[in-house]
C-alpha cells in the first residue's frame, strides 16, 4: 500500500447551488435548519460534528456515509441513515448528538460553501482544490484499488500544475468501454 493521502473535506451544498429561491436565500440561515426540522443540511452538519471527534472518527464516518449513499442508495437527509453511519464508524454517540445541535455548524457550512463559490468557482461535487488554489470538478466511477493512486496523482498534477486546462470531458453515453 502506498502513502496515505490527506484530504480536507469541506461542506458544499448542492441544494443551495441548485436553488431557485434567489441569491439572498441561504439554507443555512433558515429557522428550520437551525431547529433541525429541515434535514437538507443534515449530512453536512453530521460530518462537521463527527470531525470534532478527530480525523480518524471523521474518516470512518465519511466513508460510512459514502457507502450508505452511493452503494446502498440511502437518503442522507434521513436521520436514521446518519445514525447508521455513526454506528458503523463507532464514534461517541452522546458527543455526536450534542455536537450536532450546535448552531455554529450551520455557520461553518455557509462559510465553506460561500468560500468555495467565491474563491474557486465551485458548482458541484466533488471538486478538488489544489494547494496552488486551482480547482477542478471531477466526475468518475470508483476505480480498482490498483489504479486509484495513479489516478489521484494524475488529477493532482493536472489541477495543480496545468492551470490552462479548462475542461476535459469524455463523450457520453456510454462511459469508456470496460468501465461499467
Amino acid at each position: 500500500m502506498g502513502k496515505k493521502v490527506s484530504i480536507d473535506w469541506q461542506p458544499f451544498s448542492l441544494v443551495q447551488a441548485n436553488s431557485d429561491k434567489g441569491d439572498d436565500f441561504k439554507y443555512w440561515e433558515q429557522p428550520e435548519a437551525l431547529d433541525g426540522t429541515d434535514t437538507t443540511l443534515l449530512a453536512h452538519r453530521a460530518g462537521l460534528a463527527a470531525k470534532r471527534q478527530g480525523d480518524k472518527a471523521f474518516d470512518s464516518f465519511f466513508m460510512a456515509l459514502l457507502k450508505l449513499r452511493h452503494e446502498e442508495k440511502q437518503d442522507l437527509m434521513d436521520p436514521e441513515v446518519i445514525n447508521q453511519a455513526v454506528e458503523i464508524a463507532g464514534i461517541d454517540k452522546g458527543q455526536f448528538k450534542e455536537d450536532l445541535l450546535d448552531p455554529s455548524l450551520l455557520e461553518q457550512i455557509g462559510a465553506s460553501h460561500t468560500r468555495a463559490v467565491e474563491e474557486y468557482g465551485v458548482f458541484g461535487v466533488p471538486t478538488y482544490v489544489s494547494p496552488s488554489g486551482n480547482a477542478a470538478f471531477v466526475k468518475m466511477f470508483i476505480p480498482p484499488d490498483e489504479e486509484a493512486a495513479a489516478i489521484y496523482e494524475t488529477i493532482k498534477t493536472m489541477v495543480s500544475e496545468h492551470k490552462h486546462v479548462g475542461e476535459i470531458k469524455r463523450p457520453q453515453p456510454p462511459w469508456p468501454h470496460g468501465v461499467i
